[in-house]
């Protein structure tokens, strides 16, 4: 098969994949494909500009594959994957973003080529989520070689080994050379871009009745506006302040104007952080900052408590309105998760919170039965709650 052969069969597959899968269609539709030297590219690639490949790997793979690969690459830049990576190293990163990536392609119906990374276990989870999970020694190849970024200094190889880059876009075996990592402008630029462009195709996609699945719902929690977790928890404090107006009539010595005049009562919230090893010293002081910050805010006596699958057997401990809001010395823990003990322990007091805070991954045993009070769940990771209000915090 010579090269017209292989660009014949990738734009078929872009159509194919247009026809049957028109999100992910027009996402391709938006990537020049273009033949690398594999040199470089062993596989495909992509620089959020650019679809390129290998001839050699494109000959050998079937029209179904072909579609996954193209909608891979264009998924990947419809994510922004390019501009998220920061400061983590970008192997893994590149690893966490198949990961996040080949299960949606593959429950929507895609067929992936061999090799291709496919674990169920990451199902429905962000590259951010993946990549503490990636080892770094992990070999596994992987079916991506993003070109979008240097390896952190922002140089091509060439430029690291003292050579003059190649600028004429083809290398010396006819095939396109390596594409320069991508400016902060060209960034953010092409981050707009692709936002645009994912927001056009889901339109498209759903006026002709074909974006639905797994793949329906993630672009519609992509386009839901996104608030900081510490912007939710503030909003859902402040409701529980119950500072308000009263316009009860005065006594005569006061007069008969009636003037607004401020009622205030002391709202009584009750945070409880999960001590079962899985949230780190770090987060949990960043969360206690943050408590305290909306504190000073409202006028709230909070009661502090800790849980594994027991109640922390230096809790509870008591700040008043006036006090500041900080982390115990020690708090034990390290075990299993049962919120079971909280609720139990609340109940036994005679006296339920206005507010109950919980600070958790939220996988552990929960209590059959809602509360009475409204509890806020401010989970770490991905599992679900079965009552109260849930803020992603990660």
């Amino acid at each position: 098969m010579d090269l017209h052969d292989i660009e014949a069969k990738l734009t078929a597959a872009r159509t194919r994949l247009i026809l049957d899968k028109p999100f992910l269609g027009a996402l391709a539709l938006r990537l020049p494909m273009i033949a690398a030297d594999p040199k470089w590219c062993q596989t495909t690639s992509t620089d959020a500009r650019s679809f390129y490949y290998n001839p050699a790997y494109i000959e050998a793979l079937s029209m179904e594959q072909a579609q996954f690969v193209l909608a891979n690459q264009a998924l990947h830049c419809a994510l922004s994957h390019f501009a998220r990576r920061q400061h983590r190293s970008r192997f893994r990163w590149d690893i966490a973003c198949d990961h996040a990536i080949n299960p949606l392609l593959v429950k929507d119906g895609l067929v992936p080529p061999p090799g291709t990374l496919v674990l169920e276990c990451f199902e429905g989870m962000t590259a951010e989520e993946i990549y503490p999970c990636i080892d770094e020694n992990d070999s596994d190849e992987h079916l991506e070689q993003p070109k979008y970024d240097g390896d952190g200094s922002g140089d091509s190889k060439e430029e690291a080994k003292g050579q003059e880059p190649n600028n004429s876009g083809r290398d010396e075996s006819g095939g396109a050379a390596e594409p320069q990592p991508l400016s902060a402008c060209e960034l953010e630029s092409l981050t707009a871009q692709w936002q645009q462009r994912l927001a056009g195709a889901a339109q498209q996609a759903q006026q002709a009745g074909k974006l639905g699945g797994i793949l329906g719902r993630m672009v519609g929690e992509l386009m839901q506006p996104k608030l900081p977790w510490r912007m939710l928890l503030a909003r859902y404090m402040t409701q529980y302040a119950r500072d308000d107006y009263s316009y009860m009539r005065p006594s005569r010595r006061e007069g008969e104007m009636i003037l607004p005049s401020l009622r205030s009562a002391q709202a009584d919230i009750m945070v409880v952080l999960d001590s079962s090893g899985s949230i780190s010293e770090l987060e949990i002081d960043e969360f206690i900052s943050e408590i305290d910050a909306i504190k000073g805010q409202l006028r709230a006596r909070i009661v502090l408590h800790a849980c594994d699958t027991a109640l922390a057997e230096d809790g509870p401990w008591l700040f008043e309105p006036w006090d500041e809001f900080r982390l115990p010395k020690a708090i034990q823990g390290g075990g299993g998760t049962d919120f079971r003990p909280v609720f139990e322990w609340i109940s036994r007091q005679g006296r339920e919170p206005d507010l109950l805070l919980y600070f958790t991954d939220a996988q552990g045993n929960f209590p059959p039965v809602e509360p009475g009070f409204p509890v806020l769940w401010l989970v770490k990771g991905k599992a679900a709650v079965p009552w109260g209000q849930r803020i992603q915090l990660n």
